[in-house]
């Protein structure tokens, strides 16, 4: 496991929550604005649990950049593991609704997930960058570290993103789509993407 700038665990799920207040992933969990807010911090630190646990979490120097990452190895998300990471109350915290399209749409991401990368690779489980502090490349500069570990090792990586903005900014940095679909019974549209080892896109 590997951190960068390591802050307190309640800084980066903040930045994390200011960063998806408007995400289309977490306005279709949350449609609600307030239950978002409230909610967000809390769901979105039991992702930075989850990921320091089982892959690396980066934080930029000032806090207001987060990346998290799951290595090779631990690229299936479990129900054991989440619980593990304090997700246990996660029914409550969303509500029996936004619970139900948890489970939608992770059951769209698995399916994905293992058609799209059957090897080994890492996972970019999550990305965010505080409002306040976009355009600055701070997403870019937390990708290189695995993006130069990944391509040393011979390993793809993968993400998914639910921001058509985010396709153009990941390909810059040697993504491809691999696939465009929905979450069954929504408009939430899921792009995968897929970064070849070999790669000559600069980081």
């Amino acid at each position: 496991m590997s951190t960068v700038a390591v802050r307190p665990k309640a800084g980066a799920s903040l930045t994390l929550a200011r960063a998806f207040q408007n995400d289309p992933m977490m306005r279709f969990l949350l449609p609600d604005d307030v239950e978002r807010a409230r909610t967000l911090p809390w769901f979105l630190g039991t992702v930075v649990r989850y990921c320091r646990a089982f892959g690396e979490v980066h934080v930029s120097a000032e806090g207001d950049a987060v990346a998290c990452w799951l290595t090779p190895g631990n690229t299936t998300v479990t129900p054991r593991r989440i619980f593990r990471s304090g997700g246990a109350l996660t029914p409550v915290k969303l509500g029996l609704g936004g619970f139900g399209r948890l489970m939608a749409l992770q059951a769209y991401l698995a399916e994905e997930h293992a058609k799209n990368m059957p090897e080994p690779h890492f996972y970019l489980y999550l990305l965010g960058v505080d409002p306040l502090s976009r355009g600055q490349d701070l997403g870019r500069l937390l990708l290189a570290p695995t993006l130069g570990r990944a391509a040393h090792e011979g390993r793809a990586c993968y993400l998914e993103t639910q921001n058509e903005k985010n396709v153009a900014v990941y390909r810059s940095v040697g993504f491809e789509v691999t696939s465009v679909g929905q979450v069954a019974g929504s408009t939430l549209t899921v792009w995968t993407m897929r970064r070849d080892p070999k790669s000559r896109r600069p980081v």
